[in-house]
């Protein structure tokens, strides 16, 4: 993976010790567009205290280890990996007491990845047809895009996207792929980005939906803030409403028991009598009092009358 380390094995099969003294050790690879030239990544020669640099773009990345070469362990390590540094190394090991004899050859292939960003799909424009972008970032190496139909999942047709792979200022690869699709009830698409390498298949997440219109997508959306804001409102306004249907209603019923009596002048108050004899009131009867014929008079009512002047 782009920026981890790796150890690219080289090891003698018979398991034997050496002498750094009697030792020659490289490591290599081949220069790009130059047919059986070599370039050396790192070497160890005979005599020395430390392991050499033949290329600067392996400088302080590649090293061997002094103790393991002692064991027959020639692997190279190699620090912060690029993807410039995807090809074939070669590990070469001669003796110096068999008058350079070569000893051990491998050969390391090195495959390098690194993971897309999770596609990101924009759109769909507010043209006649649909556009939708999607984008993905820093992957290594050349990946492959397909655009999918997420009702199905099946594949849409590859003459309706226009990709584009770029190499960044890191080597790694950008893509863009745009689709044009004619505009329909229902959309529902999503971008995949396919790393052969690590076997990985990265799919967009929940794209916009069309209602087939372009008033549809363009239509602003409910403002939920304001709905909130309003309820407190309402809730009030419907406790009042109640408040005085509960304030009709009880004067309506106090109208219909408690009717006032039409003015008949001021009057003096009558002082409370416990009365007896013909005034006297039986259990149940209402106030009743004798005309000068003997008849009874009007029952008075229960709620006594108001008049403007008055006096109680």
């Amino acid at each position: 993976m782009v920026g981890s380390d790796v150890l690219l094995s080289c090891i003698y099969p018979e398991g034997n010790t050496f002498d750094l003294n009697d030792l020659y050790v490289y490591w290599q690879i081949n220069v790009p567009g130059k047919r059986n030239t070599s370039s050396v990544v790192t070497y160890y020669l005979s005599g020395n205290s430390s392991a050499g640099h033949g290329n600067n773009h392996y400088k302080d990345r590649a090293r061997l280890s002094l103790d393991s070469m002692k064991q027959g362990d020639f692997s190279l390590h190699l620090h912060n990996v690029t993807p410039q540094d995807e090809q074939k190394f070669n590990c070469l090991v001669f003796r110096k007491s068999l008058e350079l004899e070569k000893i051990l050859e491998v050969t390391v292939t090195l495959n390098v990845a690194a993971n897309y960003s999770m596609p990101v799909v924009s759109g769909p424009s507010q043209d006649e047809e649909l556009v939708f972008t999607c984008t993905s970032t820093d992957g290594y190496p050349r990946p492959n895009v397909y655009w999918i139909n997420k009702t199905d999942n099946s594949l849409l047709d590859d003459a309706l996207q226009n990709s584009t792979v770029s190499l960044n200022a890191r080597g790694l690869y950008n893509v863009v792929s745009v689709l044009r699709i004619r505009r329909s009830p229902t959309i529902d698409v999503g971008c995949c980005i396919e790393n052969v390498l690590l076997h990985q298949n990265l799919t967009s997440g929940q794209t916009e939906m069309s209602t087939g219109t372009k008033d549809s997508i363009t239509e602003d959306p409910v403002d939920d803030t304001q709905d909130a804001v309003n309820q407190p409102v309402l809730s009030i306004l419907a406790v009042l409403v109640v408040a005085v249907a509960v304030a009709v209603a009880t004067g309506w019923l106090c109208r219909r028991r408690c009717p006032y009596r039409s003015y008949a002048g001021a009057q003096a108050a009558r002082p409370e009598l416990e009365l007896t004899g013909q005034f006297a009131r039986r259990e149940g009867d209402p106030w009743r009092k004798r005309g000068s014929t003997g008849e009874l008079g009007a029952p008075l009512s229960l709620c006594p009358p108001f008049s403007a002047g008055a006096t109680r």
